[in-house]
C-alpha cells in the first residue's frame, strides 16, 4: 500500500494553522515542517545573547527578538523562526498580525549537531534572497566560536571567524561587539 501524498498548503493556509498551532513550525514550499526543541545549552548561549544585544543597541534605533518571531524569507518560499532576529529602524511585517517579520538587518543561529548543516547551506542560502540581511552569524554550541558573515558593497559575503573565551565578536551591522566569554557565559563544554 503507498502513502498518501501530503497535500500543499498555501503560504496563508500555513499562517492560519500556525497562528492557532501549541508548536512552531517552519513552512518552505507548500509543507509545514515541525520544529524540535534546543538543548539547555542552546537556550542559555541565545539567552546571553539578547541580553548582550539589548544592551548594546540602547538608543540606536534597533531592537533584538528571540526565536518566537516568525521570519519570510519570500512570499511563496521560506518561513522560519531564526535563533535571533535584529531590526534596524522600523520592522516591517507581512500583515497587520505584526508577527511576521520581514526585514532584519542581524540573523543570528546557535548551531545545533541536527541543525548544523541546514542553517550553514539551506537557510543561509535563502536569508541570502533578504535585502535588508547585511549579516548572518552561526554561533557553535561545542566550543566557543562565532562565524559571521557579511554582505559586501559587491553583494558577495565575506566570512569573519572569532574564537576562544578571550575573543570578541564584531556585528557591524548593528554596530556593536559581544565578547565570547558573555556569549558562553555559564555554558559548560564536553572534554572530548
Amino acid at each position: 500500500m503507498s502513502a498518501q501524498p501530503r497535500p500543499r498548503l498555501t503560504p496563508e493556509e500555513y499562517l492560519k494553522i500556525e497562528r492557532a498551532a501549541e508548536f512552531k513550525s517552519e513552512y518552505y514550499d507548500g509543507h509545514m515542517y515541525a520544529m524540535s526543541g534546543g538543548s539547555y545549552a542552546h537556550g542559555l548561549i541565545i539567552a546571553n545573547i539578547v541580553a548582550k544585544l539589548w544592551q548594546g543597541l540602547a538608543g540606536k534605533g534597533c531592537s533584538v527578538t528571540a526565536s518566537d518571531v516568525r521570519l519570510r524569507v519570500s512570499a511563496l518560499g521560506l518561513y522560519t523562526y531564526p535563533d535571533i532576529a535584529v531590526v534596524c529602524g522600523t520592522p516591517a511585517f507581512a500583515d497587520d498580525q505584526a508577527d511576521t517579520l520581514l526585514n532584519p538587518a542581524l540573523l543570528i543561529e546557535v548551531l545545533s549537531p541536527s541543525t548544523e548543516a541546514h542553517d550553514r547551506g539551506f537557510k543561509f542560502a535563502q536569508y541570502r534572497r533578504l535585502e535588508s540581511l547585511r549579516e548572518y552569524a552561526l554561533v557553535s554550541q561545542i566550543e566557543p566560536r562565532v562565524e559571521i558573515f557579511r554582505r559586501q558593497a559587491s553583494g558577495e559575503w565575506l566570512l569573519s571567524e572569532s574564537t576562544g573565551l578571550d575573543g570578541t565578536c564584531r556585528l557591524d551591522s548593528v554596530g556593536c561587539g559581544v565578547a565570547l566569554a558573555e556569549i558562553y557565559q555559564q555554558v559548560s563544554f564536553s572534554a572530548e
